[in-house]
């Protein structure tokens, strides 16, 4: 079973210096990588806080979901990537709101990311 790449131009594309795919696909298994809050139609972070930021990873999670023919429907697992324990609720509350019901499994885990980005997000799907 062959392992493809996974590249849509409605996520931004990874930076030339950081070697990763948008995702890897082998059979019905689709590993998104982790999403930062970067407009893939501008190529720059979004404005705002936390909720702003965490719609616009899952936005451009799901947009490479649906490059594979998935959708948020498909997730197992999502792991949030937070810089700040006390922004939880606010990560939280848009989180439910994007991805809805029935929620994927999920581990939200303390990090320091680079300057600006105060949430990433990956996931872990199934298709067909």
């Amino acid at each position: 079973m062959a392992r493809t790449v996974v590249s849509t131009d409605k996520a931004p594309k990874p930076p030339a210096s950081i070697p990763l795919s948008q995702g890897v696909r082998k059979g019905n298994i689709l590993q998104v990588s982790g999403q930062t809050a970067v407009d893939p139609a501008t190529g720059k972070l979004v404005e705002g806080g936390v909720p702003e930021q965490t719609e616009q990873c899952l936005r451009n999670v799901i947009a490479i979901l649906e490059a594979e023919g998935g959708s948020i429907e498909d997730v197992l697992m999502l792991r949030v990537y937070l810089t700040d324990v006390s922004q939880f609720a606010e990560m939280n509350e848009t989180y439910a709101r994007v991805v809805g019901e029935p929620f994927p499994a999920r581990t939200t885990v303390y990090v320091g990311l680079p300057a600006g980005l105060l949430v990433e997000i990956d996931a872990l799907a199934v298709l067909g």
